[in-house]
């Protein structure tokens, strides 16, 4: 992870990509969100959804694992190159999350995000706040999860 530093308005993570299976979005619902839509082709079938799909958790859930194996790759990465890695976290939450369409069998989501805040704590001088927007797009352009966040990000080493 870069130092809060080095982060700057308009910086973009190309977070991963997931393709959303039968398989997982069953066992995903039947583990923590067990909606028929989720579960059952038939009843999904039978709901305002109109086929199977993923909850929206599961969305929010499948981003998480994709930012935490990209923030391992990028800190490999720095420390091969002999470059020093900042402490990220933690995060202060998220606000405006918004599942704006299903994610449906065989969908194809690619998570990005962009910094859209960076600026320095008062009460943590060691530390500064990055805002982000994260969005889930899906194979055919159309947004599918949205959200806000914000967590601490070190700053370089005698920097404060």
């Amino acid at each position: 992870m870069k130092y809060i530093d080095d982060l700057r308005i308009g910086d973009v993570l190309m977070t991963g990509r997931h393709t959303f299976n039968t398989e997982e979005i069953k066992a995903f619902a039947r583990r923590f969100d067990p909606q028929p839509f989720h579960l059952d082709e038939e009843a999904a079938a039978q709901s305002h959804f109109g086929a199977l799909c993923a909850s929206g958790w599961q969305t929010a859930a499948v981003w998480m694992r994709l930012l935490i194996d990209y923030r391992r790759a990028e800190t490999d990465a720095m420390i091969a190159r002999g470059e020093p890695v900042a402490v990220n976290g933690p995060a202060l939450g998220f606000r405006d999350l918004k599942w704006q369409k299903p994610v449906y069998v065989g969908d194809v989501v690619d998570y990005k995000t962009v910094v859209t805040e960076v600026r320095f704590s008062n009460s943590r001088p060691d530390y500064g706040l990055m805002t982000t927007l994260t969005t889930g797009v899906n194979q055919n352009g159309v947004t599918v999860i949205s959200f806000i966040s914000t967590n601490f990000v070190e700053r370089r080493p005698n920097s404060a």
